[in-house]
């Protein structure tokens, strides 16, 4: 489908264009010859999980990732409990949508508290659980350290060493993690993380975002455009490849400005600036 256009390793994130509905989407792929689909939970269940399943295994699109799993700091034994319930329910989400990466955005500081120690403690914990009930189901986790600026509230996991020293914990068919370049093109030591993961089978997946100066007011809403922004996407291409991966590549974007815009468009742009800034 996509064979001599650039796109054969191109993944859309749902979050990139998220104001087309499950349909415009699908469509938009087949019609644009996009060949992967990383699905969100949220408008899945929106659609439905067996109509969503059956819209893209009839299109013969690739279900790259789901996201999200995670959210594992909680100290409170009942929210820790529903935690671990509603992680198990993404896992039997993604084994039914094909889809063998269930991405994980591990949680903040529970309120109040300063022990960051103890909120990573608390998510290998979750995953000594979660693991084998996902290798069971064909599903690997892919943990994904997120910018330091996230750290109080959205995910304890920075780099991709702290990222990888919870992950190695396990086996690797049961956790890995997840390289998005948004999250880590600052980090030094990221392209020596990206071998120590890639050595052990650990790159689960690989996104692309760009980050753009000056961020907007709404940092979670700030990944730009690829090419519009500081970071050299095939240098970290390279760094992954280098490391023995050879998967999908997702463009996740979260951007008020280009959600405002239409969707189809956005995808078109968002398929060309990968084969003009990662190919």
């Amino acid at each position: 489908m996509s064979a001599g256009t650039g796109l054969e390793r191109f993944s859309i994130n749902q979050m990139t264009v998220k104001q087309l509905s499950m349909p415009e989407l699908v469509a938009g792929c087949v019609e644009l010859g996009i060949p992967g689909v990383g699905l969100w939970r949220e408008p899945v269940a929106e659609f439905g999980l067996e109509a969503t399943a059956k819209l893209v295994r009839d299109a013969g699109l690739t279900v790259t990732t789901l996201c999200r799993g995670g959210f594992f700091t909680a100290i409170d034994p009942a929210e820790r409990a529903a935690a671990l319930a509603d992680n198990r329910k993404a896992i039997d989400e993604a084994a039914t949508l094909g889809t063998d990466t269930l991405v994980l955005v591990s949680g903040g500081l529970p309120q109040g508290s300063k022990d960051l120690h103890g909120a990573r403690e608390r998510i290998a914990d979750a995953l000594s659980e979660l693991g084998p009930y996902a290798a069971s189901n064909g599903v690997r986790l892919a943990i994904e350290p997120l910018h330091p600026m996230f750290a109080s509230d959205r995910c304890v996991v920075s780099t991709l060493s702290q990222a990888l020293d919870i992950a190695e914990r396990f086996p690797a068919d049961q956790v890995g993690v997840t390289v998005d370049t948004y999250h880590i093109w600052w980090d030094d030591t990221a392209p020596a993380a990206i071998a120590r993961a890639g050595a052990d089978g650990r790159i689960h997946t690989f996104q692309l975002a760009d980050w753009i100066t000056p961020l907007p007011a709404g940092v979670l809403t700030g990944r730009g455009q690829i090419g519009d922004g500081a970071i050299d996407m095939r240098e970290w291409k390279g760094y992954v490849e280098a490391a023995g991966y050879t998967g999908p590549i997702e463009v996740e974007l979260f951007n008020d400005e280009l959600w405002a815009g239409e969707g189809r468009a956005l995808l078109a742009q968002t398929a060309q600036r990968f084969v003009e800034h990662a190919v």
